[in-house]
């Protein structure tokens, strides 16, 4: 199975939860129904990454805003930075530039004409910042040598 239909069944369930906080696994059930993918492990963890740092996550996306608000950021655009970000930070085996391509993807496929060039900015320089700050671990596949 590709990783980014793991990731697009996470980004549903992200989006979900934005309007029906119902618990994880009953979601996953209900989605399973329609993207049988969903069933896969990865999506649940990646989502309850993010929700369980969503604070965390939005500080440091709106620290790389410039005249801009995260409230003003289209909903599908935040939930694909927090999940870049999530995968960025707590995903250690999964390589930036892995996290940052498919995110601009998926962001091309389900979110506005120019969420693609917004989302690759503000990752990159989310990436550029972290790796600065020696605050990206990674391991295995993770390691990506140009980069860190």
């Amino acid at each position: 199975m590709k990783q980014r239909i793991r990731r697009e069944c996470a980004l549903k369930l992200l989006y979900a939860q934005e309007f029906n906080p119902v618990d994880i696994d009953e979601q996953i059930e209900a989605l399973k129904q329609e993207e049988k993918n969903c069933a896969d492990p990865f999506p649940r963890e990646l989502v309850l990454v993010c929700q369980n740092n969503k604070e965390e996550l939005e500080k440091l996306i709106a620290s790389k805003l410039k005249h801009w608000e995260l409230g003003r950021i289209a909903l599908l655009d935040r939930i694909i930075l927090r999940m870049g970000l999530a995968e960025i930070l707590f995903f250690e085996d999964i390589p930036p530039e892995v996290t940052l391509n498919e995110m601009i993807e998926i962001s091309k496929k389900y979110s506005t004409d120019r969420s693609g060039k917004f989302v690759n900015g503000i990752l990159d320089a989310l990436i550029k910042s972290l790796i600065k700050d020696k605050k990206i671990k990674k391991s295995g596949r993770g390691l990506i040598s140009d980069l860190i």
